[in-house]
């Protein structure tokens, strides 16, 4: 990818605190215009680089671009191109949502009171926050406060969106509302985000970078994450006495592992298999052969924390 169309682009970016190396030589590329994850498990480093992309932060080793500019020596600069939404998002309970977007507002505005008023209008419709815009802070619920959040941060026309842990601890509601606003919102910035939740990192983004223990394990489209990382794995549901079945069907050279759950009389079994043709020919066959009912026999679809865990674990060993 041409450095030209990345938003972020870091080169052997490392901190260490002491003795303790919190990101060791992170190599990072965030393309224009994509919705972005940044995951890893507790303590692999996310907030460090979030830190060092923002300039709170110099880093130890390496460096890196945001924009084209030095997040070391252009930080002011990058600052003024870019939004940032913390974890835990504080306000002046007493305000309005439009006087705390007015407020935020003047911080990059000198033009006449109607732009400014123009824009905040903008960013209350983008949000959906219309029929909140007037009323004190204190009674908003914790979905309207993250969305408020996204609405102060991209208040100045940011290039670049940085959220850490957006949709956390919200309600399903909350949740989906949140999400819906960041998919809007791709058509204006590049957005840049940190969370746990990985279901909703499947449902919005389209590029993935996981973290762990400082080091930057994979980056890699959500659908090549998805598609690329491992064994194909049916889904069957059988009745009738399995112990043959099982082990003629766990010493096929193409099948690495199977998986059993049981409920009642069903029994489901997870094959993984090496070679998807070789199991559309023959696993239904050893099935019926004997002597099993089959009564579900499908592709298990493929989830990011399926994906996640097990990149995770090799990463450890």
């Amino acid at each position: 990818m041409n450095s030209n169309d990345l938003v972020i682009h870091t080169e052997g970016l490392g901190k260490s605190f002491g003795e303790v190396h919190a990101l060791k030589s992170l190599d990072l590329r965030v393309p224009q215009k994509s919705i972005f994850a940044f995951l890893g498990p507790n303590g692999a480093g996310k907030t460090t680089t979030i830190k060092l992309l923002l300039g709170l932060l110099k880093p130890t080793s390496g460096g890196g671009k945001i924009l084209g500019m030095d997040i070391v020596h252009e930080s002011v600069d990058i600052r003024t191109r870019i939004g940032y939404l913390p974890q835990d998002t504080r306000f002046y309970e007493h305000m309005t949502a439009r006087q705390t977007l007015e407020y935020t507002a003047r911080f990059f505005y000198v033009g006449p009171q109607s732009e400014i008023n123009k824009r905040v209008n903008e960013m209350i419709e983008l949000v959906g926050l219309e029929g909140k815009a007037d009323r004190p802070i204190k009674g908003f619920s914790g979905g309207e406060r993250q969305r408020l959040g996204i609405a102060q941060a991209q208040v100045n026309y940011p290039d670049l969106l940085i959220l850490d842990e957006p949709a956390a601890s919200l309600d399903p509601q909350g949740r989906r509302d949140v999400l819906e606003v960041m998919s809007r919102i791709r058509k204006y910035a590049t957005i840049f985000y940190c969370t746990h939740i990985l279901d909703d990192v499947q449902r919005v983004s389209d590029q993935v970078a996981i973290v762990n223990e400082g080091e930057l394990i994979t980056q890699a489209p959500i659908e090549e994450l998805l598609t690329g990382t491992g064994d194909v794995v049916y889904s069957v549901t059988l009745k009738g006495d399995t112990q043959r079945a099982y082990t003629q069907v766990e010493q096929q050279p193409w099948v690495s592992k199977i998986e059993v759950s049981q409920n009642g009389e069903q029994i489901t079994w997870q094959v993984s298999v090496t070679d998807e043709s070789a199991a559309e020919d023959q696993l239904m066959g050893l099935l019926v052969s004997n002597g099993l009912k089959v009564s579900n026999f499908s592709h298990k679809e493929q989830n990011l924390e399926d994906v996640f865990l097990n990149i995770i674990e090799r990463s450890q060993k």
